[in-house]
């Protein structure tokens, strides 16, 4: 999709951030910046003006008309080249980044906020976004520096191919390696009686690691073969999924991964797993659903 990056801006500090990951992503993928604030307060049956006793660029609306004019002029600050639009789209922040996910190649929020974004990434309003927004959604979070690999978790579902093919791009526009991440001893984190469990799967450990690396190796074909200029570091781990990707976000400037999966990655932005990443990850995070365009 050829559509423009939108970031959701709040007047926080996590917001600006994250305004300076979309403004350069923009100008990777050369498309243009849209920064939207969700402006709930008319729904809210407030006065929007200034008091009548108070200075005239008070009130509601004029604060939010400031703190979109300022995350603009950032992102013009971090990318000179790039064109930049802004919306003030009355309604409550999910809905209105839903929406604006349906003509976006990519959505960028900050991993804390204030005002209209306030909790975006508490509970089920992070899993709402990730699970219907109709494109990739970015996390802005830890270490947001333009070196190190972009890291991509793989486990050969769909929704882990969508991602793949999302972190190859990603990896080639930012002229950077690629750490392809698979953790196959996912049987700690179940009983003896799951299908999955290694004694039900295999005669053998060996046998397992092989299977688990041809696994690897065929997620990445494809993808490999269009972005022959994207170095790629095949990483098989035998860790918890969740350790093996917050260890492998250390040195990365971006982790992938898919908002479902199969064995280890299911639920992957259900539960746990999420949760220690969304909070624990040293990188932005973006979650790609295997059915996007």
């Amino acid at each position: 999709m050829n559509g423009p990056v939108v970031v959701g801006v709040d007047g926080s500090k996590s917001a600006l951030g994250a305004v300076e990951v979309a403004a350069r992503a923009a100008r990777q993928r050369g498309v243009g910046l849209h920064v939207v604030h969700a402006f709930i307060w008319p729904a809210m049956r407030v006065p929007l003006g200034p008091s009548p006793s108070g200075p005239r660029d008070g009130g509601l609306r004029n604060a939010a008309e400031r703190l979109l004019s300022e995350a603009v002029d950032h992102a013009r600050e971090t990318e000179p080249g790039i064109a930049v639009t802004q919306d003030l789209v009355t309604g409550e922040p999910l809905t209105v980044l839903e929406a604006q996910s349906r003509d976006a190649s990519l959505v960028v929020v900050g991993s804390r906020g204030m005002g209209g974004f306030i909790g975006l990434l508490v509970g089920s309003t992070a899993v709402h976004l990730a699970a219907h927004g109709r494109c990739p959604v970015l996390v802005v979070r830890g270490d947001t520096q333009a070196a190190g690999p972009v890291v991509v978790a793989v486990d050969g579902s769909p929704e882990s191919d969508a991602a793949v093919g999302f972190a190859f791009a990603e990896a080639s526009a930012r002229g950077a390696e690629l750490v392809a991440v698979h953790a196959w001893n996912t049987w700690t984190e179940r009983g003896d009686d799951d299908p999955g469990y290694p004694e039900n799967l295999v005669d053998g450990i060996d046998r397992m690691r092989a299977a688990e690396e041809r696994l690897l190796a065929e997620a990445l074909a494809g993808h490999q073969d269009r972005h022959p200029d994207v170095t790629v570091h095949r990483r098989l781990v035998e860790n918890r999924i969740r350790q093996a990707l917050i260890e492998a976000t250390e040195q990365a400037q971006l982790l992938v991964m898919g908002a479902r999966g199969r064995g280890g990655f299911t639920g992957l932005l259900l539960g746990s797993v999420s949760q220690a990443l969304l909070h624990h990850a040293h990188c932005p995070v973006a979650v790609v659903r295997g059915d996007q365009p």
